[in-house]
């Protein structure tokens, strides 16, 4: 008896593993396209009144779809504020959004207490903004441009694609 019940349960886990990353595969990476508009969304900041990504239009804005338990992020994160923030900050072309998946001002406020990000770092608590773009997996990245066109998404963190969205970035401030 234990000898047919073995290779069934198995046999059974095998499937199962490959039925759920067939559906995974099979799933879009992304909700949005290179060349259209951006998804219209709102968002609350601590302090402020509601805004609009319509707010933004005749900037250039990144934004990074993030949570703070994830290690992806976290290392790219770092880079964001260094590369982009402390360099184009000041900037009044340019503008960051950085949206925490799920997570609300009881993870952002400790989070951000102890990491020291000055970036701004908004809630989407319930993931409204996160469905307009994707599914699942995080970090994602989408720069829109002054039209509000979307001219760039990537998910997940290499310090190469980090480097390419930092050089498209700069390049259309400089209007190249």
């Amino acid at each position: 008896m234990r000898s047919t019940i073995i290779p069934f349960l198995l046999t059974s886990v095998l499937m199962l593993s490959f039925t759920a990353r067939t559906e995974w595969a099979e799933e879009p990476a992304w909700l949005t396209e290179i060349g259209q508009k951006v998804p219209t969304f709102r968002f609350q900041t601590k302090s402020g009144p509601a805004q609009s990504i319509e707010d933004y239009r005749g900037k250039v804005v990144l934004l990074n779809f993030f949570a703070t338990w994830c290690p992806p992020c976290r290392q790219e994160l770092p880079r964001v504020q260094a590369e982009l923030w402390d360099t184009h900050g000041d900037n009044p072309e340019f503008e960051i959004l950085v949206l925490a998946r799920e997570e609300g001002w009881d993870k952002l406020d400790p989070f951000i207490e102890k990491t020291g990000y000055t970036f701004p770092i908004v809630p989407d608590l319930d993931r409204t903004v996160f469905a307009k773009f994707a599914l699942q997996s995080i970090p994602r990245n989408v720069i829109i441009d002054r039209e509000g066109k979307i001219i760039y998404q990537s998910i997940g963190y290499s310090a190469a694609e980090f480097d390419n969205m930092v050089a498209l970035i700069e390049r259309e401030l400089a209007g190249e």
